[in-house]
């Protein structure tokens, strides 16, 4: 039912429809951001991770 449901012209298709709307100035900005939040919630996620092995071990 469902094959080749995402074909590579509908990756293009996403990709003309990000540019129209955003605009190619603003999407480096974006990508930018959104890079530096995707390693904040990563570096938090090891912090989390960290300070939850370091609980079991004073146990």
């Amino acid at each position: 039912m469902l094959h080749n449901a995402l074909a590579p012209w509908h990756l293009l298709l996403v990709a003309l429809a990000f540019i129209l709307l955003f605009g190619s100035k603003k999407l480096p900005d974006t990508a930018r951001s959104l890079g530096k939040s995707l390693r904040i919630l990563k570096s938090e996620t090891r912090a989390m991770r960290e300070e939850g092995t370091a609980g079991e071990a004073e146990k």
